[in-house]
């Protein structure tokens, strides 16, 4: 894995974009500071990495922005040591950013091609989630419970098989909408009867697609 000062520089610089844009989590944006988002895109894109934009990644898939990337995580709350799952891996970058947080990560996609090449990137990293090439609407039923669910594509309706894997006193983030916005929505389970749901603003991201893996 190829890094250098210039790449440290564009990731500090993106910190405090974040930062200015209203990230307040000093753990999520030291993680922002630290993965090195170029590794995860296309060799015609790496000029871009640092910009806070979402860019292609093959597959009809995108790696997100990277504001996004840290909403969804400060959302989240996660703490070290907590089982976490991530529905839709796309290029690893969420991933890693999880990871840097001390988490233990289980993470899940549909796309052959990307899930390949996300397992062969975090490696360079040295890192190593719980990978899985699988329908993310399933879940892990085998893993769970689980302390946090991210899910990382725009979802018509919440399924309910992940909210059944996620433990009590767990938080889930997931966008909530149709295929041009969806609501950042968290759920927080107080009890097996009571999920708590909050909305957290309007974003942009591929459709969740359930039963079919490519």
């Amino acid at each position: 894995m190829i890094d250098h000062i210039r790449y440290k520089g564009l990731r500090k610089k993106l910190a405090e974009e974040l930062r200015r844009k209203g990230i307040t989590d000093e753990k999520v944006l030291e993680a922002i500071e630290t993965v090195p988002r170029h590794v995860f895109m296309d060799s015609g894109l790496i000029r871009f990495a640092y910009k806070d934009q979402a860019f292609p990644i093959g597959a009809g898939q995108t790696i997100s922005q990277p504001f996004t990337v840290a909403y969804q995580t400060q959302l989240l709350d996660v703490h070290p040591h907590q089982k976490v799952l991530e529905i839709g891996t796309g290029s690893g970058y969420q991933a890693a950013v999880l990871m840097h947080l001390g988490v233990s990560l289980f993470t899940i996609d549909r796309q052959r091609s990307l899930y390949l090449k996300a397992r062969s990137v975090l490696e360079s990293l040295h890192l190593q989630p719980g990978l899985f090439f699988g329908d993310g609407y399933a879940g892990l039923p085998s893993y769970a419970p689980f302390d946090r669910i991210l899910v990382t594509c725009g979802a018509m309706q919440v399924p309910e098989s992940l909210l059944q894997q996620l433990k009590v006193g767990g938080k889930m983030v997931i966008p909530i909408g149709n295929e041009t916005e969806q609501i950042m929505t968290r759920f927080v389970k107080i009890s097996e009867q009571v999920i708590e749901r909050s909305e957290h603003g309007s974003f942009i991201f591929v459709p969740m697609l359930g039963g079919k893996t490519v």
